[in-house]
């Protein structure tokens, strides 16, 4: 079995069957990345062809430094950054939760979901790279071109500031609940 390194020097060589098993080992990660930041399947899957094209007009010019991985969140990265400027500019709506029916409202996985939107985008991301794409602080760095020590400053500002917002819900639910009775 090939590495992505390998693979990659291949697809700069023009080899489709390599780039080919590189999408193949990568498009679930790179859609699940995408999926969590967009709240519109259909831009989620332009945001992943977009990062694969790339891929594939830089192949050429990619130098193995660090982990593939690295390197190919840095692109997808640089790509939703790039789409949420367009959109900007655009004036949409920003991003949302999803509405979750009465049932599921106290589910765990919801109340994350309304933590992680309530908080500043840039401790969102950073938390969503380190926690989700599971990206060492090393690979954060090198993704968002920032040194280490940043990385974990904002982190832990980061992991604050979520459990703020996780505080905050419970709070508001009990109270509720306590109203309620």
């Amino acid at each position: 079995m090939l590495s992505d390194d390998e693979l990659m020097a291949e697809a700069g060589r023009g080899s489709q069957a390599a780039f080919e098993m590189l999408f193949d080992r990568y498009r679930e990660a790179v859609w699940r990345f995408f999926r969590r930041r967009t709240p519109d399947a259909g831009v989620a899957q332009e945001l992943v062809q977009d990062t694969f094209v790339a891929l594939l007009e830089g192949a050429r010019r990619y130098k193995h430094q660090g982990r593939f991985r690295s390197y190919l969140f840095g692109v997808a990265y640089n790509g939703l950054l790039a789409d949420r400027r367009k959109r900007t500019r655009r004036q949409t709506d920003p991003l949302e939760t999803d509405p979750a029916s009465p049932a599921t409202k106290h589910d765990d996985v919801i109340w994350i979901r309304e933590a992680l939107a309530a908080i500043d985008e840039t401790d969102r991301e950073i938390l969503m790279l380190r926690e989700y794409e599971e990206l060492s602080y090393q690979e954060i760095a090198d993704v968002r071109r920032i040194p280490l020590n940043t990385v974990r400053s904002q982190l832990f500002r980061a992991r604050m500031a979520l459990k703020a917002a996780l505080e905050a819900r419970t709070t508001q639910t009990v109270r509720s609940t306590h109203a309620g009775h």
